[in-house]
Protein backbone atom coordinates (compact mmCIF):
# COMPACT_ATOMS: atom_id res chain seq x y z
CA UNK A 1 0.00 0.00 0.00
CA UNK A 2 1.42 3.39 -0.99
CA UNK A 3 1.72 5.73 1.99
CA UNK A 4 0.42 9.28 2.12
CA UNK A 5 4.00 10.53 2.27
CA UNK A 6 4.81 8.83 -1.02
CA UNK A 7 1.81 10.58 -2.60
CA UNK A 8 2.81 14.06 -1.42
CA UNK A 9 3.65 15.10 -4.99
CA UNK A 10 0.06 14.35 -5.97
CA UNK A 11 -1.46 16.30 -3.05
CA UNK A 12 0.93 19.19 -3.64
CA UNK A 13 -0.35 19.42 -7.21
CA UNK A 14 -3.94 19.33 -5.95
CA UNK A 15 -3.23 22.20 -3.54
CA UNK A 16 -1.54 24.15 -6.33
CA UNK A 17 -4.64 23.74 -8.50
CA UNK A 18 -6.88 24.97 -5.69
CA UNK A 19 -4.66 28.01 -5.10
CA UNK A 20 -4.80 28.94 -8.78
CA UNK A 21 -8.58 28.82 -8.64
CA UNK A 22 -8.83 31.06 -5.58
CA UNK A 23 -10.24 34.52 -6.27
CA UNK A 24 -11.70 33.55 -9.64
CA UNK A 25 -15.39 34.00 -10.26
CA UNK A 26 -16.84 30.57 -9.59
CA UNK A 27 -19.68 29.15 -11.59
CA UNK A 28 -22.46 27.46 -9.69
CA UNK A 29 -21.95 23.72 -9.87
CA UNK A 30 -24.74 21.20 -10.05
CA UNK A 31 -24.74 18.29 -7.65
CA UNK A 32 -23.90 14.96 -9.15
CA UNK A 33 -27.20 13.32 -10.01
CA UNK A 34 -27.99 9.86 -11.21
CA UNK A 35 -28.60 9.97 -14.92
CA UNK A 36 -32.05 9.21 -16.16
CA UNK A 37 -32.03 5.57 -17.30
CA UNK A 38 -33.60 6.39 -20.65
CA UNK A 39 -31.16 9.22 -21.29
CA UNK A 40 -28.23 6.98 -20.34
CA UNK A 41 -29.19 4.17 -22.69
CA UNK A 42 -29.99 6.60 -25.51
CA UNK A 43 -26.52 8.10 -25.14
CA UNK A 44 -24.87 4.67 -25.08
CA UNK A 45 -26.69 3.47 -28.20
CA UNK A 46 -25.84 6.71 -30.00
CA UNK A 47 -22.14 6.38 -29.15
CA UNK A 48 -22.30 2.79 -30.42
CA UNK A 49 -23.64 3.99 -33.78
CA UNK A 50 -27.07 2.47 -33.10
CA UNK A 51 -29.19 5.58 -32.62
CA UNK A 52 -31.72 4.30 -35.17
CA UNK A 53 -32.74 1.60 -32.67
CA UNK A 54 -34.11 4.42 -30.53
CA UNK A 55 -35.99 6.17 -33.32
CA UNK A 56 -37.37 2.93 -34.74
CA UNK A 57 -35.69 3.16 -38.15
CA UNK A 58 -33.19 0.57 -39.28
CA UNK A 59 -30.75 1.47 -42.04
CA UNK A 60 -26.97 1.10 -42.16
CA UNK A 61 -26.91 -0.14 -38.57
CA UNK A 62 -27.69 -3.58 -40.03
CA UNK A 63 -24.09 -3.67 -41.26
CA UNK A 64 -22.79 -2.99 -37.75
CA UNK A 65 -25.12 -5.48 -36.07
CA UNK A 66 -24.16 -8.21 -38.53
CA UNK A 67 -20.50 -8.04 -37.43
CA UNK A 68 -21.02 -8.30 -33.67
CA UNK A 69 -19.74 -11.28 -31.76
CA UNK A 70 -22.07 -13.21 -29.50
CA UNK A 71 -20.80 -11.34 -26.43
CA UNK A 72 -21.03 -7.93 -28.11
CA UNK A 73 -24.56 -8.66 -29.31
CA UNK A 74 -25.49 -9.64 -25.76
CA UNK A 75 -24.21 -6.28 -24.51
CA UNK A 76 -26.30 -4.35 -27.04
CA UNK A 77 -29.32 -6.52 -26.32
CA UNK A 78 -28.98 -5.86 -22.58
CA UNK A 79 -28.84 -2.09 -23.15
CA UNK A 80 -31.81 -2.21 -25.48
CA UNK A 81 -33.84 -4.35 -23.07
CA UNK A 82 -33.16 -1.90 -20.25
CA UNK A 83 -34.16 1.01 -22.45
CA UNK A 84 -37.39 -0.70 -23.54
CA UNK A 85 -38.41 -1.73 -20.03
CA UNK A 86 -37.81 1.79 -18.73
CA UNK A 87 -39.99 3.22 -21.48
CA UNK A 88 -42.78 0.79 -20.62
CA UNK A 89 -42.78 1.85 -16.97
CA UNK A 90 -43.12 5.47 -18.02
CA UNK A 91 -45.93 4.84 -20.51
CA UNK A 92 -43.91 6.18 -23.40
CA UNK A 93 -44.09 4.98 -26.98
CA UNK A 94 -42.24 1.64 -27.14
CA UNK A 95 -39.48 1.03 -29.66
CA UNK A 96 -38.85 -2.08 -31.70
CA UNK A 97 -38.75 -5.31 -29.79
CA UNK A 98 -35.21 -6.52 -29.23
CA UNK A 99 -36.13 -9.87 -30.84
CA UNK A 100 -36.77 -8.07 -34.12
CA UNK A 101 -33.17 -6.88 -34.11
CA UNK A 102 -31.50 -10.08 -32.90
CA UNK A 103 -33.70 -12.86 -34.30
CA UNK A 104 -32.70 -16.42 -33.33
CA UNK A 105 -29.20 -15.49 -32.21
CA UNK A 106 -26.91 -18.52 -32.39
CA UNK A 107 -24.96 -19.16 -29.39
CA UNK A 108 -1.29 -4.18 -35.79
CA UNK A 109 -2.60 -1.51 -37.73
CA UNK A 110 -2.39 2.18 -36.65
CA UNK A 111 -5.39 4.51 -36.53
CA UNK A 112 -3.50 6.74 -38.97
CA UNK A 113 -3.89 4.05 -41.62
CA UNK A 114 -7.69 4.12 -41.58
CA UNK A 115 -10.10 6.33 -43.48
CA UNK A 116 -12.41 8.70 -41.62
CA UNK A 117 -15.34 6.36 -42.34
CA UNK A 118 -13.43 3.37 -40.97
CA UNK A 119 -12.42 5.37 -37.90
CA UNK A 120 -16.07 6.20 -37.24
CA UNK A 121 -17.08 2.57 -37.52
CA UNK A 122 -14.09 1.53 -35.40
CA UNK A 123 -15.31 3.93 -32.71
CA UNK A 124 -18.75 2.32 -32.69
CA UNK A 125 -17.35 -1.20 -32.38
CA UNK A 126 -14.76 -0.15 -29.76
CA UNK A 127 -17.54 1.44 -27.68
CA UNK A 128 -19.52 -1.81 -27.68
CA UNK A 129 -16.42 -3.93 -27.09
CA UNK A 130 -15.23 -1.81 -24.14
CA UNK A 131 -18.62 -2.19 -22.44
CA UNK A 132 -18.60 -5.91 -23.20
CA UNK A 133 -15.06 -6.28 -21.90
CA UNK A 134 -15.73 -4.46 -18.63
CA UNK A 135 -18.96 -6.40 -18.15
CA UNK A 136 -17.07 -9.69 -18.60
CA UNK A 137 -14.62 -8.55 -15.89
CA UNK A 138 -17.49 -7.71 -13.54
CA UNK A 139 -16.75 -3.97 -13.63
CA UNK A 140 -19.84 -1.83 -13.19
CA UNK A 141 -19.73 1.55 -14.91
CA UNK A 142 -20.87 4.60 -12.98
CA UNK A 143 -24.27 5.88 -14.02
CA UNK A 144 -23.75 9.50 -13.05
CA UNK A 145 -23.97 12.75 -14.91
CA UNK A 146 -20.48 14.25 -15.42
CA UNK A 147 -19.86 17.61 -13.74
CA UNK A 148 -20.46 20.61 -15.95
CA UNK A 149 -17.47 22.65 -16.99
CA UNK A 150 -17.37 26.22 -18.14
CA UNK A 151 -17.47 26.48 -21.94
CA UNK A 152 -16.31 29.55 -23.85
CA UNK A 153 -16.70 30.42 -27.52
CA UNK A 154 -13.56 32.54 -27.86
CA UNK A 155 -10.03 32.66 -26.52
CA UNK A 156 -7.94 29.63 -25.59
CA UNK A 157 -8.87 28.26 -22.17
CA UNK A 158 -12.23 26.55 -21.66
CA UNK A 159 -12.71 26.26 -25.43
CA UNK A 160 -13.37 22.89 -27.07
CA UNK A 161 -10.57 21.24 -29.03
CA UNK A 162 -12.68 21.21 -32.20
CA UNK A 163 -13.32 24.96 -31.95
CA UNK A 164 -9.62 25.67 -31.43
CA UNK A 165 -8.67 23.48 -34.39
CA UNK A 166 -11.30 25.04 -36.62
CA UNK A 167 -9.81 28.47 -35.93
CA UNK A 168 -6.18 27.25 -36.25
CA UNK A 169 -6.84 25.62 -39.63
CA UNK A 170 -7.64 28.99 -41.13
CA UNK A 171 -3.91 29.73 -40.84
CA UNK A 172 -2.44 26.21 -40.60
CA UNK A 173 -4.50 23.85 -42.80
CA UNK A 174 -4.47 20.24 -41.68
CA UNK A 175 -3.23 20.90 -38.13
CA UNK A 176 -4.37 18.11 -35.75
CA UNK A 177 -3.32 19.50 -32.35
CA UNK A 178 -4.24 23.04 -31.20
CA UNK A 179 -1.40 25.44 -31.99
CA UNK A 180 -1.29 26.90 -28.47
CA UNK A 181 -0.89 23.39 -27.03
CA UNK A 182 1.92 22.64 -29.47
CA UNK A 183 3.64 25.92 -28.60
CA UNK A 184 3.58 25.18 -24.87
CA UNK A 185 5.04 21.72 -25.47
CA UNK A 186 7.72 23.22 -27.70
CA UNK A 187 8.81 25.71 -25.02
CA UNK A 188 9.04 22.93 -22.45
CA UNK A 189 10.99 20.64 -24.80
CA UNK A 190 13.47 23.39 -25.68
CA UNK A 191 14.05 24.86 -22.22
CA UNK A 192 12.70 22.52 -19.58
CA UNK A 193 13.61 18.88 -20.18
CA UNK A 194 16.74 19.19 -18.05
CA UNK A 195 15.21 21.54 -15.48
CA UNK A 196 14.84 19.95 -12.07
CA UNK A 197 11.20 19.58 -11.09
CA UNK A 198 9.76 20.36 -14.54
CA UNK A 199 5.93 20.16 -14.33
CA UNK A 200 6.15 19.71 -10.56
CA UNK A 201 7.45 23.11 -9.37
CA UNK A 202 4.56 25.62 -9.51
CA UNK A 203 4.97 29.14 -10.80
CA UNK A 204 3.35 32.32 -9.54
CA UNK A 205 -0.45 32.00 -9.49
CA UNK A 206 -0.79 35.75 -10.15
CA UNK A 207 1.54 35.59 -13.17
CA UNK A 208 -0.32 32.55 -14.49
CA UNK A 209 -3.64 34.41 -14.36
CA UNK A 210 -2.07 37.38 -16.13
CA UNK A 211 -0.64 35.19 -18.92
CA UNK A 212 -3.95 33.40 -19.25
CA UNK A 213 -5.88 36.65 -19.74
CA UNK A 214 -3.31 37.88 -22.27
CA UNK A 215 -3.46 34.62 -24.22
CA UNK A 216 -7.26 34.69 -24.29
CA UNK A 217 -7.25 38.25 -25.60
CA UNK A 218 -4.53 38.05 -28.24
CA UNK A 219 -3.50 34.49 -29.03
CA UNK A 220 -2.30 35.33 -32.53
CA UNK A 221 -0.14 38.27 -31.43
CA UNK A 222 1.01 36.81 -28.13
CA UNK A 223 4.68 37.34 -27.19
CA UNK A 224 5.88 33.80 -26.49
CA UNK A 225 9.47 34.92 -25.81
CA UNK A 226 8.39 36.19 -22.37
CA UNK A 227 7.05 32.78 -21.30
CA UNK A 228 9.43 30.86 -19.04
CA UNK A 229 9.36 27.07 -18.78
CA UNK A 230 7.66 27.22 -15.37
CA UNK A 231 4.97 29.43 -16.93
CA UNK A 232 4.57 27.06 -19.86
CA UNK A 233 4.15 24.10 -17.48
CA UNK A 234 1.44 25.92 -15.53
CA UNK A 235 -0.38 27.01 -18.69
CA UNK A 236 -0.18 23.51 -20.15
CA UNK A 237 -1.80 21.95 -17.08
CA UNK A 238 -4.38 24.73 -16.90
CA UNK A 239 -5.29 24.19 -20.57
CA UNK A 240 -5.89 20.48 -19.93
CA UNK A 241 -7.93 21.05 -16.76
CA UNK A 242 -10.27 23.60 -18.31
CA UNK A 243 -11.21 21.69 -21.45
CA UNK A 244 -15.05 21.60 -21.59
CA UNK A 245 -14.82 17.83 -22.10
CA UNK A 246 -11.91 16.05 -20.36
CA UNK A 247 -9.11 14.92 -22.65
CA UNK A 248 -9.96 11.28 -21.91
CA UNK A 249 -13.71 12.08 -21.86
CA UNK A 250 -15.50 10.37 -18.94
CA UNK A 251 -15.06 6.75 -19.97
CA UNK A 252 -11.74 6.42 -18.12
CA UNK A 253 -13.54 6.21 -14.77
CA UNK A 254 -14.41 2.56 -15.34
CA UNK A 255 -10.75 1.58 -15.78
CA UNK A 256 -10.07 2.61 -12.17
CA UNK A 257 -11.79 -0.53 -10.98
CA UNK A 258 -10.02 -3.01 -13.28
CA UNK A 259 -7.63 -4.92 -11.01
CA UNK A 260 -5.41 -6.67 -13.56
CA UNK A 261 -2.68 -4.55 -15.18
CA UNK A 262 -3.03 -6.49 -18.43
CA UNK A 263 -6.76 -5.83 -18.50
CA UNK A 264 -6.23 -2.15 -17.66
CA UNK A 265 -3.92 -1.78 -20.66
CA UNK A 266 -6.47 -3.51 -22.87
CA UNK A 267 -9.23 -1.24 -21.58
CA UNK A 268 -7.07 1.86 -22.18
CA UNK A 269 -6.38 0.68 -25.73
CA UNK A 270 -10.12 0.45 -26.41
CA UNK A 271 -10.67 3.82 -24.76
CA UNK A 272 -8.03 5.44 -26.98
CA UNK A 273 -9.71 4.01 -30.08
CA UNK A 274 -13.12 5.47 -29.23
CA UNK A 275 -11.85 8.93 -28.28
CA UNK A 276 -12.81 11.76 -30.64
CA UNK A 277 -10.06 12.38 -33.17
CA UNK A 278 -9.05 15.76 -31.69
CA UNK A 279 -8.80 14.26 -28.20
CA UNK A 280 -6.80 11.30 -29.46
CA UNK A 281 -4.27 13.44 -31.36
CA UNK A 282 -3.84 15.87 -28.45
CA UNK A 283 -3.41 13.02 -25.96
CA UNK A 284 -0.80 11.43 -28.20
CA UNK A 285 1.20 14.69 -28.34
CA UNK A 286 1.05 14.97 -24.55
CA UNK A 287 2.17 11.38 -23.94
CA UNK A 288 5.10 11.74 -26.35
CA UNK A 289 6.23 14.80 -24.40
CA UNK A 290 5.83 13.07 -21.02
CA UNK A 291 7.97 10.20 -22.26
CA UNK A 292 10.67 12.74 -23.15
CA UNK A 293 10.49 14.20 -19.64
CA UNK A 294 10.98 10.76 -18.10
CA UNK A 295 13.90 10.01 -20.43
CA UNK A 296 15.76 12.97 -18.83
CA UNK A 297 14.98 11.96 -15.24
CA UNK A 298 18.66 11.71 -14.30
CA UNK A 299 18.83 15.52 -14.70
CA UNK A 300 15.29 16.79 -14.06
CA UNK A 301 14.58 14.39 -11.16
CA UNK A 302 11.19 13.52 -12.65
CA UNK A 303 10.71 9.77 -12.62
CA UNK A 304 7.79 8.11 -14.39
CA UNK A 305 5.89 7.93 -11.09
CA UNK A 306 6.57 11.61 -10.31
CA UNK A 307 5.33 12.66 -13.74
CA UNK A 308 2.25 10.46 -13.32
CA UNK A 309 1.39 11.92 -9.91
CA UNK A 310 1.72 15.50 -11.22
CA UNK A 311 -0.41 14.93 -14.32
CA UNK A 312 -3.15 12.76 -12.78
CA UNK A 313 -4.95 15.64 -10.95
CA UNK A 314 -4.96 17.62 -14.21
CA UNK A 315 -6.18 14.82 -16.49
CA UNK A 316 -8.76 13.45 -14.08
CA UNK A 317 -11.19 15.17 -11.75
CA UNK A 318 -9.21 15.34 -8.52
CA UNK A 319 -10.69 15.01 -5.03
CA UNK A 320 -10.74 18.17 -2.90
CA UNK A 321 -8.05 17.97 -0.26
CA UNK A 322 -10.11 19.38 2.60
CA UNK A 323 -9.38 18.88 6.27
CA UNK A 324 -12.81 17.77 7.47
CA UNK A 325 -12.98 14.28 5.99
CA UNK A 326 -13.86 10.95 7.45
CA UNK A 327 -11.28 8.18 7.54
CA UNK A 328 -13.28 6.30 4.91
CA UNK A 329 -13.28 9.34 2.64
CA UNK A 330 -9.54 9.82 3.11
CA UNK A 331 -8.98 6.20 2.16
CA UNK A 332 -11.21 6.59 -0.90
CA UNK A 333 -9.32 9.71 -1.99
CA UNK A 334 -6.02 7.90 -1.60
CA UNK A 335 -7.25 4.99 -3.72
CA UNK A 336 -8.50 7.35 -6.44
CA UNK A 337 -5.23 9.27 -6.41
CA UNK A 338 -3.12 6.13 -6.72
CA UNK A 339 -5.42 4.71 -9.42
CA UNK A 340 -5.28 7.92 -11.47
CA UNK A 341 -1.49 8.13 -11.25
CA UNK A 342 -1.25 4.45 -12.17
CA UNK A 343 -3.35 4.99 -15.30
CA UNK A 344 -1.11 7.86 -16.40
CA UNK A 345 1.92 5.64 -15.81
CA UNK A 346 0.43 2.90 -17.99
CA UNK A 347 -0.43 5.34 -20.78
CA UNK A 348 3.07 6.82 -20.87
CA UNK A 349 4.72 3.39 -20.80
CA UNK A 350 2.43 1.68 -23.33
CA UNK A 351 1.50 4.68 -25.48
CA UNK A 352 2.51 3.04 -28.76
CA UNK A 353 0.03 0.24 -28.11
CA UNK A 354 -2.80 2.73 -27.57
CA UNK A 355 -2.80 3.75 -31.23
CA UNK A 356 -2.68 0.19 -32.59
CA UNK A 357 -5.92 -1.38 -33.78
CA UNK A 358 -6.39 -4.98 -32.54
CA UNK A 359 -6.69 -7.43 -35.42
CA UNK A 360 -10.12 -8.69 -34.38
CA UNK A 361 -11.57 -5.13 -34.34
CA UNK A 362 -10.06 -4.41 -37.74
CA UNK A 363 -11.66 -7.62 -38.98
CA UNK A 364 -15.05 -6.41 -37.73
CA UNK A 365 -14.61 -3.09 -39.55
CA UNK A 366 -13.90 -4.99 -42.77
CA UNK A 367 -16.94 -7.20 -42.19
CA UNK A 368 -19.05 -4.12 -41.57
CA UNK A 369 -17.85 -2.58 -44.84
CA UNK A 370 -18.62 -5.82 -46.68
CA UNK A 371 -22.08 -6.06 -45.11
CA UNK A 372 -22.79 -2.45 -46.04
CA UNK A 373 -21.70 -3.04 -49.64
CA UNK A 374 -23.65 -6.29 -49.92
CA UNK A 375 -26.78 -4.56 -48.69
CA UNK A 376 -26.66 -2.30 -51.75
CA UNK A 377 -27.06 -5.38 -53.93
CA UNK A 378 -30.28 -6.38 -52.22
CA UNK A 379 -29.23 -9.17 -49.88
CA UNK A 380 -32.17 -10.92 -48.25
CA UNK A 381 -32.72 -10.97 -44.52
CA UNK A 382 -31.99 -14.71 -44.44
CA UNK A 383 -28.64 -14.18 -46.17
CA UNK A 384 -27.67 -11.43 -43.72
CA UNK A 385 -28.60 -13.72 -40.82
CA UNK A 386 -26.38 -16.44 -42.29
CA UNK A 387 -23.52 -13.97 -42.60
CA UNK A 388 -24.02 -12.94 -38.99
CA UNK A 389 -23.74 -16.55 -37.84
CA UNK A 390 -20.64 -17.11 -39.96
CA UNK A 391 -18.97 -13.98 -38.64
CA UNK A 392 -19.71 -15.02 -35.08
CA UNK A 393 -18.07 -18.43 -35.61
CA UNK A 394 -15.00 -16.92 -37.24
CA UNK A 395 -14.52 -14.19 -34.65
CA UNK A 396 -11.12 -14.40 -32.95
CA UNK A 397 -11.13 -13.08 -29.39
CA UNK A 398 -7.82 -11.50 -28.40
CA UNK A 399 -8.62 -9.59 -25.23
CA UNK A 400 -9.14 -12.37 -22.73
CA UNK A 401 -5.81 -13.66 -21.50
CA UNK A 402 -5.41 -17.43 -21.56
CA UNK A 403 -8.23 -17.99 -24.08
CA UNK A 404 -7.52 -19.95 -27.27
CA UNK A 405 -9.81 -20.64 -30.20
CA UNK A 406 -9.35 -24.15 -31.64
CA UNK A 407 -10.29 -24.68 -35.29
CA UNK A 408 -11.37 -28.10 -36.58
CA UNK A 409 -12.63 -27.56 -40.15
CA UNK A 410 -13.16 -31.28 -40.82
CA UNK A 411 -15.31 -31.84 -37.75
CA UNK A 412 -18.81 -30.81 -36.76
CA UNK A 413 -17.46 -28.28 -34.27
CA UNK A 414 -15.73 -25.85 -36.62
CA UNK A 415 -14.21 -23.80 -33.79
CA UNK A 416 -14.38 -23.54 -30.04
CA UNK A 417 -13.14 -20.90 -27.57
CA UNK A 418 -11.45 -22.54 -24.58
CA UNK A 419 -10.27 -20.89 -21.34
CA UNK A 420 -6.97 -22.43 -20.27
CA UNK A 421 -5.85 -22.99 -16.71
CA UNK A 422 -2.85 -24.64 -15.13
CA UNK A 423 -4.45 -28.09 -15.41
CA UNK A 424 -5.72 -28.00 -19.02
CA UNK A 425 -3.82 -30.57 -21.10
CA UNK A 426 -3.79 -31.46 -24.80
CA UNK A 427 -5.90 -34.57 -24.31
CA UNK A 428 -8.60 -32.52 -22.55
CA UNK A 429 -9.07 -30.41 -25.67
CA UNK A 430 -8.77 -33.32 -28.12
CA UNK A 431 -11.45 -35.22 -26.19
CA UNK A 432 -13.96 -32.51 -27.08
CA UNK A 433 -13.41 -33.16 -30.80
CA UNK A 434 -12.82 -36.92 -30.68
CA UNK A 435 -9.76 -37.16 -32.95
CA UNK A 436 -6.01 -37.79 -33.04
CA UNK A 437 -3.49 -35.51 -31.36
CA UNK A 438 -0.03 -34.21 -32.27
CA UNK A 439 0.88 -32.78 -28.87
CA UNK A 440 1.82 -35.06 -26.00
CA UNK A 441 -1.33 -35.96 -24.05
CA UNK A 442 0.12 -34.56 -20.81
CA UNK A 443 1.26 -31.30 -22.41
CA UNK A 444 0.07 -28.30 -20.31
CA UNK A 445 -1.52 -25.99 -22.88
CA UNK A 446 -1.20 -22.85 -20.78
CA UNK A 447 2.59 -23.26 -20.93
CA UNK A 448 2.40 -23.54 -24.72
CA UNK A 449 0.14 -20.49 -24.86
CA UNK A 450 2.58 -18.40 -22.79
CA UNK A 451 5.47 -19.31 -25.09
CA UNK A 452 3.47 -18.45 -28.22
CA UNK A 453 0.17 -16.66 -27.39
CA UNK A 454 -0.53 -15.86 -31.05
CA UNK A 455 -0.13 -19.35 -32.50
CA UNK A 456 -2.92 -21.06 -34.46
CA UNK A 457 -4.64 -24.00 -32.77
CA UNK A 458 -5.80 -26.44 -35.46
CA UNK A 459 -7.29 -29.93 -35.25
CA UNK A 460 -6.11 -31.98 -38.23
CA UNK A 461 -6.86 -35.58 -39.27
Amino acid sequence: MISHVAMETYWREVRSIEEEEEGEEEEEEEEMKSMDEVELEEAWLTEAGLSSLVTGSFSEEEALLSTLTRQQAATVRKRLDNYTETLKTRNRQPIRDVRDIFPQVVPPLSTDDLSSCDLTRLGFISHIELSTFLLALGVQTKRTRPPRRRTRDGGVFGVSLNSLLENDRKTFPGVKVPVVFQKLLCILEETGLETEGILRVPGSAARLKSLRRELDRSCGAFDWSAVRQVDAAGLLKLFIRELPTPLLTHTHLSTYRVSSVVHQIQALQLLALLLPEANRDTLRALLVFLRQVVSHQDRNRMSLWNVSMVMAPNLFTCPRHGNKRSIARQREEMEEAVAGAHLVQLMVTHQDLLWTVPVFLLSQVRQMNQASNQKQFGLTRATRRLLRRKNDRNQVTELCEGVIRVHAPLHAKVSMAIQLDGQTRARDVIARFGCERRLHPDCVLLDVYRVNPHCDWMIKP
